[in-house]
């Protein structure tokens, strides 16, 4: 049923957007070098890999630069990108990996390779669930480049102010879902690109990270 829905919707939701998608692709191309599409390596469900389809917010190969995380001040984001990016538009392109089986609908956010590692014990089980769009994660933590602003090393605040809580609703989710659940967190995901002024409320009062031990 799960795939079944994701494939409904997924296809819908590309014909009827199919409009907004071409307004991107040519605004991303007239804005800036470089393809429409970032296709970057992603863990996928079992702890293979495929390559994700994102609207390109950042200049190209941004991701050699040897930072995975980005912030809202990050200089890697191209002008129409930090348009793009507040409204969470990139992940539209998603449609297509939800089409080809390889991403959900809803499911644990895919992460980089170089956190493949942290999928262990208990948290190994995330990886039995095939990755998504959107999770309770995703509505806790909605505005990431916000809670990463001003962090001379983005990556490691990731790692120490939104990681751990992020494993935990993912692992929630893989014990806990159902159609239900997923149906939920799509409407909450609807009502926060719907709201403008959404911010993260969740991680506002963040502590300082920790010294490097």
């Amino acid at each position: 049923m799960k795939r079944l829905f994701d494939l409904t919707v997924a296809a819908t939701g590309l014909v009827v957007l199919a409009p907004l998608l071409l307004a991107l692709a040519v605004w991303i191309k007239r804005d800036s070098p470089g393809p429409v599409f970032y296709r970057g390596e992603r863990i996928a469900r079992g702890g293979g890999t495929f390559r994700i389809f994102k609207f390109r917010s950042m200049v190209v190969h941004a991701d050699q630069s040897g930072v995975s995380s980005t912030s809202a001040d990050d200089r890697r984001v191209t002008p129409s990108g930090r348009f793009i990016r507040r409204l969470k538009l990139d992940e539209f392109a998603q449609l297509l990996n939800v089409l080809a089986g390889e991403m959900s609908l809803v499911g644990p956010r895919p992460e980089v390779l170089q956190y493949l590692p942290m999928y262990r014990g208990e948290y190994a089980e995330i990886l039995r669930a095939r990755p998504g769009i959107t999770d309770w994660a995703s509505i806790w933590n909605n505005d990431e480049g916000a809670v990463l602003a001003g962090y001379p090393d983005p990556d490691r605040a990731f790692e120490e102010l939104i990681q751990p809580t992020k494993l935990r609703l993912q692992l929630r989710y893989v014990r806990e879902h159902s159609f239900l659940t997923d149906v939920g967190i799509l409407l909450g995901t609807v009502r926060l690109l719907a709201d403008r002024q959404y911010y993260p409320v969740a991680l506002r009062d963040t502590p300082r990270l920790s010294p490097r031990a």
